[in-house]
């Protein structure tokens, strides 16, 4: 019994996405194409993988099953394929492809430029940037690696830490002249704050009490899902908000927003890349975690800052 391997990640792009269609346009294929590779790969293994009903597939157990199994093996199979192109010193071409995940407001405003450079410097590498603020799974989602802001919970991924930004507490000036410059944790409840819907209040507003951290009770009637537009909220004057640096550091320089409760210490956000373990590790992956650690050594948005106040 053979197997095709374009037959394997075809099931798995169709596995993941739900629909022909969606997989077609990931792979640059037809549909008659991909649903064929599906077919063939049935008729191999004896096995129907998907129910089709009225244009619509689902998965059968045999396929979970299958997919299970197959994705470690797979990239595993990509990687010690691709490895044996490059050689010890990381010096050769670095060809095949590469799949990124990250946040979307830190690639959008700083992550863009530095993949930009790698992919200037790499041109027979194909690369796949996602912008996305949920955290992605990135085996089954067939992503080589993640770059996540804050400590990573998933202690099945490899990690290494690029650089740590501040939160910062910040709102406008024009409403802190309104309602008042909080002076301790306890005023935070006289205040409306803008919430992050991805992460708890409790979790967000954390400040850093003697040897402990302590979330104070606040409230708010508004809450997105994306930092950016939780800045532009705070600048309109809406309420208080508690942003990484890289998102309000222009806003701070000039004036927009301004910091409150400097005094009481905040979490540091480590900002990581993480990947799934793989032996051995690929060239292409350990020299794009190099370039971003050395381009956010000395983070840009610091730079920027320090330039607009100079």
């Amino acid at each position: 019994m053979r197997y095709d391997l374009n037959d394997l990640e075809t099931f798995l792009t169709v596995l993941e996405l739900g629909t022909v269609t969606a997989a077609a346009a990931r792979l640059n294929l037809s549909k008659s194409v991909v649903s064929k590779r599906i077919t063939d790969l049935e008729a191999t293994l004896g096995a129907a993988l998907f129910r089709r009903n009225a244009g619509r597939i689902t998965p059968t157990e045999a396929a979970l099953r299958l997919a299970e199994r197959l994705r470690p093996a797979l990239n595993e199979l990509v990687a010690a394929a691709e490895s044996t192109a490059w050689d010890m010193d990381g010096v050769a071409p670095l060809r095949g492809s590469l799949s990124i995940s990250a946040p979307m407001s830190f690639g959008i405003m700083h992550l863009g430029p530095i993949i930009a450079g790698f992919a200037v410097q790499n041109p027979d590498l194909a690369i796949n940037v996602s912008y996305d603020d949920r955290s992605r799974d990135l085996a089954r989602e067939g992503f080589d690696i993640g770059i996540r802001i804050g400590k990573s919970r998933d202690n099945a991924l490899m990690q290494r830490k690029l650089c740590e930004d501040d939160s910062i507490a910040c709102a406008s000036p024009a409403y802190l002249d309104r309602h008042g410059r909080p002076e301790n944790l306890t005023d935070l409840r006289d205040h409306q704050v803008i919430g992050y819907s991805h992460i708890p209040n409790s979790q967000l507003w954390q400040f850093q009490d003697r040897d402990r951290y302590v979330s104070p009770l606040v409230e708010g009637r508004l809450s997105l899902n994306n930092g950016e537009a939780i800045r532009d909220m705070a600048i309109a004057g809406l309420g208080l908000a508690m942003l990484p640096g890289f998102i309000v550091a222009a806003a701070l320089a000039d004036g927009r927003l301004e910091r409150f409760l400097a005094a009481h210490p905040t979490k540091a956000l480590p900002i990581v890349a993480v990947w799934p373990p793989v032996n051995p590790m690929p060239a292409k992956l350990r020299r794009f975690i190099d370039h971003v650690a050395a381009e956010l050594r000395d983070p840009p948005w610091r730079r920027a800052a320090l330039e607009r106040t100079t």
